[in-house]
């Protein structure tokens, strides 16, 4: 019968995609398919009062997704008499290259009398110290450090464990010539990581994808050396022009294996599975990828501008070798940091 030959031929095409002579490939979508559940992400986030130290590139971006995603009331602390400080007191919004705009409050101090329910962090390592006696005595009940760092419990020793949490952001950003914001978020799948729920959800419904990682320390950590190794390498591919040499490439992939093994000997273990396996690696498969991604242009431009963070990081990894419980090479942990210094150096605590 004509019914049960149509019924046939549709079982047999399936569902997914139908190929038509005529037509370009057109995906159909079943009934099943319909009827399921998005992804999880939480409905809704009560607004929440937050600070944003950092008016850089990093700080930028979250503060303009959390303000126009994420519906907060958000307030930016730049550093005092920068130029970023007075185009945001000027424009009071973050624009981006799309002209999309995200109203802002604008601070050159953390008013401490504020009970902000998250000030978040994005400065350097090295400019936080500044700031964590103003940290300690605020009102704030969450605070969130969100830079690369050596040195976590330090961080969390200043300001006390109930209101200490860390976090990393994966979040491809810049600014404009005339403080434009252009940032991408998501790309490849990637996540920002944080150790608290609660801001991984908030976070995630503010258009800033998100996840969980129970031991931030220890992986901030363990990211330090990978971090530096990046860095470097695209400071010294720019300054070639073509990318890093492969004597450079060499130095820190000894570098990088030197400080893993700080990091045992400092009672640690490399984490995570990923940093273990690098570990594990022969120094010139390392090396070869570090000359490798020294000649992808968007990511050594990217990472270019990380010549303070890259010196304070190395300074910090070779000042803890002093408590290292077993003989560690300090020479090679410190010829991971760029040769000589450039203008970007001192540009980046004001893109940050």
């Amino acid at each position: 019968m004509p019914g049960r030959r149509w019924k046939r031929r549709r079982k047999e095409r399936g569902s997914g995609w139908r190929v038509r002579p005529d037509r370009a490939q057109t995906p159909t979508t079943s009934r099943t398919e319909l009827s399921m559940p998005a992804p999880s992400m939480p409905s809704s986030v009560a607004s929440l009062r937050i600070a944003v130290l950092g008016a850089g590139k990093i700080g930028s971006a979250l503060a303009f997704h959390l303000v126009r995603t994420g519906g907060h009331d958000v307030t930016v602390v730049a550093r005092p008499g920068s130029p970023r400080l007075q185009q945001m007191e000027r424009d009071r919004v973050i624009v981006d290259v799309k002209g999309e705009r995200a109203g802002v409050q604008v601070a050159s101090r953390l008013d401490e009398a504020v009970p902000y329910d998250l000030v978040i962090v994005t400065l350097l390592a090295h400019q936080a110290d500044a700031l964590l006696p103003a940290l300690r005595r605020s009102a704030a009940t969450g605070i969130q450090f969100m830079f690369n760092t050596f040195d976590p419990e330090r961080l969390r020793e200043a300001i006390g464990d109930e209101r200490c949490s860390f976090g990393m952001p994966f979040v491809q950003a810049m600014l404009t010539a005339d403080g434009r914001l252009d940032a991408k978020v998501g790309t490849g799948g990637q996540r920002t990581i944080m150790d608290r729920q609660r801001w991984v959800d908030l976070f995630n419904a503010a258009g800033l994808p998100a996840a969980l990682e129970p031991d931030m320390p220890l992986w901030l950590r363990c990211h330090a050396p990978l971090c530096v190794a990046f860095e470097s390498v695209s400071i010294a591919g720019e300054r070639r022009g073509s990318g890093a040499s492969w004597g450079q490439a060499l130095t820190l992939a000894r570098g990088l294996r030197a400080s893993f093994a700080l990091i045992q000997a400092l009672g640690h273990e490399v984490y995570p599975k990923t940093k273990r396996r690098l570990q594990r690696s022969p120094t010139w498969a390392v090396a070869a990828m570090l000359w490798s991604l020294s000649r992808v242009r968007p990511f050594r431009r990217l990472l270019a501008t990380g010549e303070a963070e890259c010196r304070s990081l190395v300074d910090a990894m070779a000042a803890a070798a002093s408590l290292a419980t077993s003989p560690v090479d300090v020479a090679a942990v410190r010829a991971m940091a760029p040769k000589g210094r450039t203008r970007a150096a001192s540009e980046v605590v004001q893109l940050r």
